[in-house]
């Protein structure tokens, strides 16, 4: 038997119990229509050229943050957004704040709240007929984000 370190099932985390909220115009929401999310920051490498090296060095300048997830289609404050957007040309910045946290699990929660978000479309109406259950994608970007809570190291790590 190997006395190498393994990860125990119970931590890895089941996904169902995750918290979303969406804060806009100062109203917060608990956006627990969304059914899947993922937001990622995208660092920005430039290449840097060396005298007397065959390869390229890289350089970090710069990042993007950018979501997407997918909500039953039953919510307005989106669609809203979008309509006071194309009256006045006002489009809201808003905050997410997404919380992991599997009580099974040893390693605790994780929080990020991403700052300055903003929706790059919007479903404004839609049917399909038959037993289906409506929903719709959504994805965006955001300025930062904080990790005001981080998962425990797992044992043997």
């Amino acid at each position: 038997m190997s006395n190498e370190a393994t990860m125990h099932p119970k931590d890895a985390i089941f996904g169902g119990l995750a918290k979303c909220f969406a804060t806009i115009n100062g109203r917060r929401y608990h956006f627990m229509t969304m059914t899947d999310f993922e937001a990622k920051w995208d660092v920005k490498l430039v290449e840097v050229k060396i005298l007397g090296k065959v390869g390229m060095g890289h350089k970090p300048a710069g990042g993007k943050g950018t979501w997407k997830g997918t909500a039953h289609y039953n919510q307005s404050y989106f669609r809203a957004m979008a309509n006071e957007y194309q009256k006045t040309g006002f489009m809201p910045y808003f905050e997410m704040q997404i919380t992991n946290e599997d009580k099974g699990a040893s390693i605790g929660r994780q929080t990020i709240i991403l700052y300055d978000c903003l929706c790059e479309s919007f479903t404004l109406a839609k049917f399909q007929s038959g037993e289906g259950i409506l929903d719709e994608d959504l994805s965006g970007t955001f300025e930062s984000f904080d990790m005001p809570e981080m998962f425990a190291d797992l044992p043997g790590v």
